[in-house]
């Protein structure tokens, strides 16, 4: 059975987990590939946000190319974002696994 300090130290990290889940929500990491030419947003909560095309490439008759360029600055950015929720996360549970959190 919890103790009354025990059940408030849980309530106060939920309260921490809460606010760091907001702050992702708000946070953006971006990422960019092929020297600037793709440009990939997201949030924290990794939600792509944006993608910007510089318009010299569409031009361009190499579909793939920029196809590839895309994937690539989508899960660079993507890689970013879970990073950053990790490290939030890690600040508040100390490293500590929770389930249903990440």
């Amino acid at each position: 059975m919890m103790n009354k300090n025990m059940l408030r130290q849980a309530q106060q990290l939920q309260q921490r987990l809460l606010k760091i889940q907001e702050e992702l929500e708000t946070t953006t990491v971006e990422a960019t590939v092929g020297g600037g030419v793709v440009i990939a947003t997201a949030t924290g909560k990794q939600r792509i946000t944006s993608i910007k095309i510089d318009p010299e490439v569409v031009v361009s008759d190499d579909v793939s190319m920029l196809e590839d360029l895309i994937l690539a600055a989508v899960n660079e950015v993507m890689n970013k974002a879970a990073e950053l929720a990790n490290q939030k996360m890690s600040a508040v549970t100390g490293g500590m696994k929770i389930p249903g959190v990440m």
